[in-house]
């Protein structure tokens, strides 16, 4: 049966189909864990804090991308496909990807615009996306 992620894979389409690796699936799991427990270290700029969320955001959808056996071909497609990874829904979602542009400005044209409501938010969408992705478990053998 055809998925919706395998519809979106393919020549000149925003994912490639490539086999899971547990090994790539854990260490970017854990990457964004340790990032999404970093926010809270007392004293952080708000820029910081933003940057270690943004990462743990990113790190963690594309962990779950792998884990179904997929790889994006643009940064920005980890978190359009969340309904599809995680099954989540457009509250978390729709965060990240306003997060990945406001990352984009501020990484590409130094308009970083950020407060501490998108802050708490993107944090909020962050610990979501890292519920369900520690409950994904290993990567389910072929066959």
């Amino acid at each position: 049966m055809t998925s919706s992620l395998d519809n979106l894979a393919g020549p000149g389409k925003p994912l490639a189909a490539e086999p899971p690796d547990q090994r790539e699936f854990e260490g970017l799991k854990r990457s964004g864990l340790a990032r999404l427990n970093d926010v809270d270290i007392e004293g952080l700029s708000l820029e910081g804090r933003f940057d270690l969320a943004y990462n743990a955001s990113h790190a963690l959808c594309l962990a779950a991308l792998r884990w179904h056996g997929f790889r994006a071909n643009h940064r920005y497609i980890v978190f359009q496909v969340l309904p599809q990874t995680l099954g989540q829904g457009p509250e978390v979602w729709r965060i990240l990807a306003k997060c990945h542009d406001v990352r984009n400005l501020g990484e590409y044209e130094g308009n970083l615009n950020i407060d501490e409501r998108l802050v708490t938010d993107l944090i909020s969408a962050c610990q979501a996306v890292a519920d369900k992705v520690r409950r994904l478990g290993d990567i389910p053998e072929p066959g």
